[in-house]
């Protein structure tokens, strides 16, 4: 959650605190879930930090550098692929895997930030977009299918707990994707109250005063777009389609643009929103094979008309609020 800067040391204070206990409290429920929910929930709760790492991404630079991507799909794919192509055609571990395939999609994110510095608003939305639409054309390319297995995938081994830690299959998934996910989520934190963070924040607001100033924009954009391509089973090259990508910006832009805690938030509403729409059209019949779509769409716009700044920004003004009144 972002502080505001011109907010009151007194009032900067009790922010910082909340924000921590919020943090807090989101890490209690988190550790709490192996221990309570079953099997399936936890898939979907490994799917939700899965997307949550994916939109921590995009919003660095969407939110933090203000550059529009419709092609994150594509990213995510190359860390899926790339982490089950490094397990099941060259036997390399899983904990090994997926630090190297995040290294691979940081280096393609970096150099498609390349051309992409040449673009800017519209045009380089276009472009991802594009990216967007190729990737799973060629991920099923014929010439691929040794390492890809082309449109039929690739179906990896599931990992198994350690060191006799007491944990099934599916906790111990959950377990590697929170380590993961909890890793990342503090660089991102780090990363964005420092030095890093406010040379975006310039460049996003006001690019020529910041170059002024000598922030360096091409290191900072491409830099940019590399971290934002770090993002792991089944992978497929259906998987990756546009709609992920799509899913990727309405996640973020639910959570909170600019917000880092508001990308739970938005990993959540992507996961369980469309499920949750499937089930209420099952008990209106066969003539409702529409209603997912419809009710997706409506709560979407309903969330946007109520919560602009998205969930985050809604909790946020709660706790300025809060803290007016008990001051008052």
């Amino acid at each position: 959650m972002t502080i505001a800067s011109h907010a009151p040391p007194v009032a900067r204070t009790s922010m910082v605190s909340l924000t921590n206990l919020g943090w807090l409290l989101i890490a209690v429920i988190a550790l709490a879930l192996p221990v309570f929910a079953s099997g399936y929930h936890l898939y979907q709760f490994s799917q939700v930090l899965i997307y949550a790492i994916a939109l921590l991404g995009l919003n660095l630079l969407t939110g933090f550098n203000g550059q529009i991507s419709l092609g994150h799909g594509a990213f995510f794919a190359i860390g899926g692929y790339g982490t089950a192509i490094l397990i099941t055609k060259f036997g390399v571990p899983y904990w090994a895997a997926i630090p190297i395939s995040s290294l691979v999609c940081f280096g393609a994110g970096f150099l498609f930030g390349f051309p992409a510095l040449r673009l800017g608003g519209l045009y380089l939305a276009l472009a991802t977009f594009a990216l967007a639409v190729a990737a799973p054309q060629i991920l099923s390319y014929k010439g691929f299918d040794n390492f890809t297995g082309g449109s039929q995938g690739l179906q990896m081994p599931k990992p198994h707990a350690p060191f006799g830690i007491p944990l099934n299959v599916d906790q111990w998934i959950y377990v590697v994707c929170l380590i993961c996910a909890a890793a990342l989520f503090l660089v991102a934190i780090n990363l964005v109250n420092g030095r890093v963070g406010r040379a975006l924040i310039a460049i996003r607001d006001h690019p020529i005063a910041a170059e002024t100033m000598g922030v360096n924009a091409a290191l900072y954009k491409t830099t940019c777009f590399g971290l934002s391509a770090v993002a792991v089973g089944f992978v497929s090259p259906d998987s990756f389609g546009l709609v992920l990508s799509l899913s990727f910006l309405v996640g973020i832009v639910v959570g909170g643009l600019a917000s880092i805690s508001g990308m739970i938030f938005g990993a959540l509403f992507i996961e369980f929103v469309p499920n949750y729409a499937d089930q209420l059209s099952v008990y209106f019949g066969e003539g409702a094979k529409a209603l997912p779509g419809a009710i997706y769409g409506l709560l979407l716009i309903l969330i946007m008309a109520v919560a602009p700044s998205g969930v985050a920004g809604v909790i946020r003004a709660a706790v300025r609020r809060l803290l007016d009144a008990a001051r008052s």
